[in-house]
């Protein structure tokens, strides 16, 4: 839009105020805020609900390849031990089959002496086979020359030539089967570093395959064992723990006969082992007829445990449920903090290197499981090169139990096999997994940021040549008024665009024309409205002339109307000529002409009451009334008694009035004929109250005496009579709904019961007595309330 001046000729202009472009009163600085802070709103909003989805998903995304890595690795712990587990309990029960297969072999030949005695001379005539002692005198024991095994007597089993005792040569000679046995068990099944049998307590032969210096290496390890018992020596209890389970075999601790020993230093081989016992009995199961045994190398379970693998450092470890560690790789050993203690001493030494010794408190703390299921903790330690922490997964499985020879008695022993990985390795995977998802979070958020910085000044950029535009067309639009303000109406703005801003300049254009135009002719228009006025004015003062006219002729014409109506009334004087009967009455228009109807007409013996009510009320309704009194008085005058024909004459006269005059009106039309102590009630209107001498009141409706008249051309079929008595004192009212539906200030009607009462109340009255006391309570009920109705009331009282 551009400003353009159509009347050369414009008026003095005043200085406009003048609003800079971008000063805090202007519409384009305040639109380009508002917008700017709505679209930066709307855009923060989105960025930072992109932003806490993006980060929500992440961690989201970030837990859940957590749990399943973890889960993963945990279930794969779990598995790997678990089948680490079986294979140990498979190794050892191929271990403990091979040692109860020779023991079985052995227990064979006690339970059938005589065989094993004719197998037994049969080997030890054999060249090969055959036990070929000799005899060392110097160490006092007996021992074969070099062969597939050995058999170590010892000097408490000789005489004094260092010939074997008889008893215990047949114990050489029955046990040596031993040689055709077990030397071929040696060379199969699983690796085993030697089996041996050793005899009962009072002839403890010892026989081992493969041949060792066995004799020779207890004399140079376990001085002084030669003087005392082999059993008590190096296997103390163990004996006597059999001797128990025979008498009850509940004492054994677990349910098998094989008796482990916790590892030890061989004092032949040099080798840390462990031994694996199976007892042999009696023919008579009433004691213990020695052992058979098989030893086999901690390494066999080592390798099971070293060979582990978990990640690059992971590990494992077997522990006896004391803690200590049987079986671990130095590695291992060093992770765990092990110190080896003890180790020396007489008999069996052990491998002492417990967990509860362990240089890290949180392994000294670890407990071992004490069920069959598998535990996973994490540990603490201190095991960086920098000294700082790491930690370290364990997980824990306990082994089935077997029986272990403890030093002193056979208790129940559960293994527990160990693994530990450092975290840092186990869940390397994981830990690049959540760098990743972190760094490609922050690269979303990072993009996202730059995405709204960009929308952000794209959008304000915009506003701003929008609001450019938009604040233009203002702009003209305020110098436009402006310049109308000092009068100039020949400006007009010039719009080229079809937005609402040009059809406020094109509305601008119209207003200024007018206003142009009305400046310009406000004389002329002055006078020409002037001139209209004075017209207006002439003519409201002659229709008022004309309507106070009529308003008198009307006047006029109602005063006559009501007059008439009042004339045709009974007079007071004729009703007290009336010798039977005490008439009173009563009527009063809501209009100036009223609607209701009331007359007695008499002729000598003969009484007859009409009362009626016109709908509505007004000079047409007092009109209709006033035909009615014509026609019933014209029936009387004729001297017709048949109140049946009275009122269907009545009615029929009535219609054709109406009909002629094309009326609406109707009417409700009752009379009372009395004669000789007798009424009769005939035609249809408000119920009629008769109140005794004695005080009864009768309410008589008149619903089926009658119809309305007006309405039919022939209401003879409708038109019954009544007949009462209506002796003396006893008083007739009648009446319209103006009584009965008068109301006061609060809606209320004075209602039937009301009249009834009170008229009963006033019955020793006379008739005009009874008369003026109803009104008086009609009047007391309407108050100053409005009268909508006429009101009529008749009172006939027998005399």
């Amino acid at each position: 839009m551009s400003l353009a001046n159509v009347n050369a000729d414009t008026p003095e202009k005043h200085e406009p105020e003048r609003i800079g472009r971008l000063s805090r009163h202007s519409f384009r600085a305040k639109f380009i805020l508002v917008v700017s802070a709505a679209v930066l709103f709307d855009l923060m909003l989105a960025g930072g609900v992109a932003i806490w989805n993006v980060q929500r998903l992440s961690k989201d995304a970030t837990e859940k390849v957590a749990l399943g890595l973890t889960t993963a690795t945990e279930e794969y712990l779990r598995t790997y031990i678990d089948t680490t587990a079986l294979r140990t309990e498979l190794l050892l029960d191929q271990v403990f089959s091979e040692v109860e297969a020779l023991g079985a072999s052995m227990q064979t030949l006690i339970d059938n002496p005589r065989t094993g005695a004719e197998i037994g001379q049969t080997v030890e005539t054999d060249p090969v086979l055959g036990d070929k002692l000799v005899f060392n005198q110097a160490a006092d024991w007996s021992q074969n020359e070099p062969g597939e095994s050995v058999v170590s007597v010892w000097g408490y089993l000789l005489d004094d030539q260092g010939n074997p005792l008889p008893a215990v040569e047949k114990q050489i000679a029955d046990s040596s089967a031993f040689n055709l046995v077990a030397p071929g068990m040696m060379k199969t099944g699983s690796p085993k570093l030697q089996m041996y049998y050793v005899g009962p307590k009072d002839m403890p032969i010892m026989r081992t395959t493969p041949y060792t210096d066995q004799a020779q290496t207890f004399d140079r390890l376990y001085p002084g064992h030669n003087e005392e018992n082999f059993w008590d020596f190096f296997f103390p209890g163990v004996y006597e723990s059999w001797q128990s389970w025979i008498g009850n075999p509940a004492n054994r601790p677990v349910p098998r006969d094989i008796v482990g020993t916790a590892p030890y230093i061989d004092a032949i081989t040099g080798a840390k082992i462990v031994s694996f016992f199976f007892p042999l009995w009696t023919e008579d199961r009433t004691d213990v007829a020695g052992m058979t045994a098989v030893d086999i190398t901690l390494d066999q379970l080592s390798s099971l445990v070293e060979n582990v693998k978990i990640a690059d450092t992971g590990f494992g470890f077997l522990a006896s449920s004391s803690g200590n560690v049987l079986a671990v790789s130095d590695a291992g050993a060093q992770v765990l903090g092990l110190v080896s203690v003890g180790g020396e001493g007489q008999g069996v030494t052990g491998i002492n290197r417990f967990l509860a010794q362990s240089e890290f408190p949180a392994v000294a703390k670890l407990e071992l499981p004490h069920n069959e299921g598998t535990v996973i903790d994490t540990l603490n330690l201190a095991t960086r090169a920098d000294g700082g922490d790491e930690d370290y997964t364990v997980i824990l499985k306990e082994l089935a139990p077997i029986n272990l020879w403890d030093g002193e008695k056979i208790v129940s022993e559960n293994l527990t096999l160990g693994f530990m990985v450092s975290n840092d390795e186990i869940y390397a995977s994981l830990t690049a997994v959540q760098q990743e998802l972190t760094e490609a979070t922050q690269r979303i958020i990072n993009w996202q940021i730059v995405v709204l910085l960009v929308s952000l000044m794209i959008v304000t950029l915009a506003v701003y040549a929008i609001s450019g535009r938009i604040t233009k067309g203002l702009s003209q639009l305020a110098d436009a008024a402006r310049a109308l303000q000092n009068k100039d109406y020949s400006v007009r703005v010039a719009m080229t665009t079809r937005d609402e801003v040009a059809a406020v300049g094109r509305a601008f254009n119209r207003m200024a024309e007018e206003i142009s135009y009305h400046t310009e002719n406000l004389e002329n228009l002055v006078e020409e409205r002037t001139k209209r006025l004075e017209t207006a004015n002439r003519e409201i003062v002659d229709l008022n002339k004309r309507l106070k006219s009529e308003n008198v002729r009307l006047g006029a014409e109602l005063d006559v109307a009501k007059r008439i109506q009042e004339m045709v009334l009974p007079r007071l004087s004729e009703l007290e000529n009336i010798p039977q009967i005490e008439i009173a009455a009563f009527m009063e228009p809501a209009d100036e002409v009223g609607g209701d109807y009331y007359d007695v007409l008499f002729d000598g013996d003969h009484i007859k009451v009409g009362i009626g009510d016109v709908t509505g009320h007004g000079l047409e309704s007092g009109v209709l009334m006033l035909m009615v009194q014509s026609v019933a008085r014209a029936l009387q005058e004729k001297g017709d008694r048949d109140p049946v024909a009275f009122l269907d004459v009545l009615n029929r006269a009535v219609y054709k009035n109406i009909t002629r005059t094309k009326s609406d009106k109707h009417l409700t039309l009752a009379f009372v004929d009395y004669e000789n102590g007798k009424v009769t009630l005939s035609g249809q209107h408000e119920e009629v109250l008769i109140i005794r001498a004695n005080g009864e009141t009768e309410r008589i409706d008149t619903m089926d005496l009658g119809f309305p008249v007006g309405l039919e051309a022939d209401i003879s079929p409708f038109v019954a009579t009544l007949d009462l008595d209506f002796g003396p004192e006893d008083v007739l009212i009648l009446h319209t709904d103006g009584i009965t539906e008068a109301e006061n200030d609060t809606g209320e009607m004075f209602g039937l019961d009301r009249l009834s009462d009170s008229a009963h109340e006033n019955r020793s009255k006379s008739a005009k007595g009874i008369a003026e006391a109803v009104i008086n309570d009609v009047k007391s009920h309407i108050g100053d309330y409005k009268v909508f109705d006429d009101i009529t009331l008749v009172v006939l009282k027998h005399r």
